[in-house]
């Protein structure tokens, strides 16, 4: 496919190494060719790397072929999945799984990429629903402003929450942002 079809979310084939996509802009400087400025992670070592691939290049898109799957748990540096279909289980490295892992807590549902039979990466869901931990006490009527205050959550990621946010409660956050969206109860 052309460098210009790049998309977030896509995984490519590049100098023999996976990569998933995270961002891709075309860019037009001024009177020069243009080219799609890509941000992307090593399937394999979890790097992120940045490179400049010329509007005429073309991109190798991976085969891929995701499977839902729940997540189970995790043991020091695996994690742990289960096939719904047919129960069976697979296991990720911390390498594979990376950052996103913040976001994961038993028994969430997700897709797992497979890339010719062996699992590569993990897509996480637009939002979960995570309890605060550890937070200052609210306050009331804290919503008319603008004012944010950080709240630990219970896979230990903290995220800006509004004044009125206390522990125990369940938020819903944005998982490609790690924002807080909205009381999840």
């Amino acid at each position: 496919m052309n460098a210009n079809d790049l998309r977030p979310g896509m995984i490519i084939r590049h100098n023999g190494e996976l990569f998933t996509i995270y961002k891709a802009e075309h860019r037009t400087p001024g009177n020069l060719r243009a080219f799609v400025q890509a941000k992307m992670r090593n399937l394999r070592t979890g790097a992120m790397n940045d490179h400049r691939f010329r509007s005429e290049d073309t991109v190798e898109k991976a085969q891929i072929d995701d499977i839902e799957m729940q997540y189970l748990y995790a043991d020091g540096d695996s994690y742990y999945f289960m096939n719904t279909a047919n129960y069976e289980q697979i296991r990720l490295t911390k390498e594979a799984v990376g950052d996103r892992a913040a976001y994961m807590i038993p028994e969430v549902m997700l897709k797992v990429a497979f890339f010719e039979g062996r699992p590569v990466d993990v897509e996480l869901p637009a939002t979960v629903d995570l309890k605060v931990v550890q937070t200052e006490p609210g306050i009331k009527g804290g919503s008319a402003t603008n004012v944010t205050k950080p709240a630990k959550l219970e896979t230990g990621v903290v995220v800006q929450v509004p004044p009125f946010i206390n522990e125990g409660e369940i938020i819903r956050v944005d998982t490609n942002e790690g924002k807080y969206l909205e009381r999840a109860n």
